[in-house]
């Protein structure tokens, strides 16, 4: 069967309200590829290595979180972003990027499937948000959890240790969580009332700030807080529009 990239760009886009968010990268198609589309191959970061590894597959579109052309880089296409520009191009193969819009979202989005790894959002608990764009995420657990065993359970979900903040015996109810880079909703996470707060990342002043507060952290990585929502995104689109899907997880240590 197939679809039209204009039909899938039009149902992306109206999907994850590109057109709601400011942000830091343009949100949608980045670069133009083939008409027609049958293969669609999903990423974290459109780095070269998941260019080559989607189009040996045989995608005719790519989807990603982290995709180009970010505020204030260099508009010059050179060295590296002329590499990763030529694969696609040579190939006529099609990009979408989308960051804000698909931390966002209520169902696909990354901080709606990091819930729903780690069974908060399974277990009919309400969810408030919080923070820039109200991205932050917190619910209040039906039963309270100590910090060492919410930190093993995040090594298990995500195949990778977190750095943890905290005593592994403190007591949380109050979990607040955003994904990827969220180490500035920190503060914002604490005056929402949250025990622990979970992301991707923690930066050197941040760690100061956790340890001098009553609210645990745990940085559980950039990219392995990011990989489900991109890949709900890709599942959803096969089964709307008949065609086929692939993640591909390139390992990021960050």
């Amino acid at each position: 069967m197939g679809i039209k990239r204009k039909t899938l760009e039009l149902y992306l886009n109206n999907l994850l309200e590109a057109a709601s968010f400011q942000d830091a990268a343009p949100n949608g198609l980045q670069v133009q590829g083939r008409e027609s589309i049958q293969k669609v191959a999903t990423g974290v970061s459109a780095s070269l290595d998941f260019l080559q590894q989607a189009i040996a597959w045989g995608a005719e579109a790519l989807i990603v979180h982290h995709g180009y052309f970010w505020k204030n880089e260099s508009l010059s296409i050179t060295k590296l972003k002329y590499q990763r520009l030529r694969t696609l191009l040579i190939n006529d193969v099609n990009l979408f990027a989308y960051h804000l819009p698909l931390d966002a979202h209520p169902e696909l989005g990354n901080n709606a499937q990091l819930g729903r790894q780690l069974a908060f959002c399974t277990q009919n608990l309400p969810v408030a948000h919080f923070g820039h764009s109200q991205l932050g995420w917190l619910t209040t657990l039906s039963e309270p959890i100590t910090l060492g065993v919410l930190a093993a359970r995040i090594e298990q979900v995500f195949a990778r240790k977190p750095l943890a903040i905290g005593e592994p015996g403190m007591c949380l109810q109050r979990v607040a969580w955003c994904t990827g880079a969220a180490q500035n909703l920190f503060m914002d996470a604490i005056c929402a009332g949250a025990d622990v707060y979970i992301s991707g990342e923690i930066s050197e002043p941040v760690t100061h700030l956790a340890r001098e507060s009553d609210t645990a952290y745990l940085a559980a990585g950039h990219h392995a807080t990011e990989r489900y929502g991109v890949q709900a995104l890709g599942t959803h689109l096969a089964a709307h529009f008949g065609i086929e899907h692939r993640f591909i997880d390139i390992d990021n240590p960050v």
